[in-house]
């Protein structure tokens, strides 16, 4: 019995340790800047034709020896002057390439920053190919009437609120699969997964479509992996002893088939935990991690793609497309 404890202690405090460091940095600015100067891993391919997705043979992943530039599986990371925007755009419209974005403003959250993220969305998303914004809401009545740019078009789908913001956040991926098994694979090669609380800042394009596309949390991308906030409980589905990054779910996207899979097994994986009364540190996130782990992405964004202004200046951040907008958790999110 000793034994027993003992060893639920250890376990604690293995799981204290990351979890206080992190809350330092969260709230030190001080430390949020020394920790830009840690150095990321490099790229180790000399050329983008040894990637594993041709589409993106015409990077030039040497261009920034500040960053890592590709994955150990030859997946791209995409960062400002790695790309040609204009050839990936011709060549997206000769594909025929064509996105589904969706997006969920359930209770509060739909005033508080669905009108500013579409219309932003309109200005830097996807620009030039064809679009459509599925709208997930519990009050559709209220979303707002957006004057949407020639190739867009808008769905709305009602949902059920959730008493939790826990629930919401993790049910949207049963929600997700649905809509792309009864629409969206009809309509789109391709889905990108938002949440709503952001706003576009700058070109978000065809350069970051995929098979699978997972995006780097810019408040890890610099840390050491022993800090990431993985789940550490052994009953959970989402648990990890280690993985190769840690990847945000504020945005995750690829074709409709790779993002069907996802959202799927990330369901099970959520209900069997509640069947076993678990539930995974980051709800979602969690997740999400564990599957980009077990099936790795094709194509990493940096955290160019969702930037939290917080974190202060870093050098390697040269351009923001994509921006944390103010969080309101104590107004906004239902206990």
């Amino acid at each position: 019995m000793r034994h027993l404890q003992r060893m639920r202690s250890v376990f604690k405090c293995v799981l204290f340790v990351p979890i206080t460091l992190c809350a330092i940095y969260l709230i030190s600015p001080s430390v949020k800047l020394l920790i830009g100067f840690i150095p990321m891993e490099k790229c180790h391919l000399e050329s983008a034709k040894y990637l594993d997705s041709s589409v993106d043979a015409s990077l030039n992943l040497q261009s920034r020896p500040d960053v890592q530039t590709c994955t150990y599986w030859k997946a791209a990371i995409i960062w400002e002057g790695l790309f040609d925007a204009r050839l990936y755009d011709e060549m997206h419209k000769m594909k025929g390439s064509s996105v589904a974005l969706t997006v969920f403003a359930v209770g509060r959250y739909l005033d508080a920053y669905l009108h500013t993220f579409l219309n932003s969305a309109e200005q830097h998303f996807m620009v030039g190919l064809p679009v459509t914004y599925y709208v997930f809401t519990d009050m559709p009545e209220k979303v707002p009437n957006i004057k949407l740019s020639p190739l867009r078009s808008m769905k709305v789908i009602k949902v059920e609120k959730n008493s939790r913001w826990q629930d919401i956040s993790m049910m949207r991926m049963k929600s997700i699969s649905d809509v792309i098994e009864s629409d969206i694979r009809h309509h789109c090669t391709h889905v990108f997964c938002f949440d709503v609380d952001q706003v576009f800042t700058g070109r978000f394009g065809s350069e970051a479509l995929g098979d699978s596309v997972a995006l780097l949390h810019a408040h890890y991308y610099h840390l050491p992996k022993y800090l990431y906030t993985y789940d550490r409980n052994p009953n959970s589905k989402a648990y990890m002893k280690t993985g190769d990054f840690y990847y945000h779910a504020a945005i995750f996207g690829g074709s409709w088939k790779n993002v069907k899979a996802l959202t799927e097994a990330c369901y099970q994986g959520i209900m069997e935990d509640k069947r076993n009364n678990v539930e995974a540190l980051w709800h979602d996130e969690s997740h999400l991690n564990k599957y980009m782990l077990l099936h790795k992405p094709s194509k990493v964004l940096s955290p160019e793609y969702c930037w939290d202004t917080s974190i202060g200046f870093r050098r390697d951040i040269q351009v923001t497309r994509l921006l944390w907008a103010p969080k309101y958790y104590d107004t906004l999110r239902t206990p």
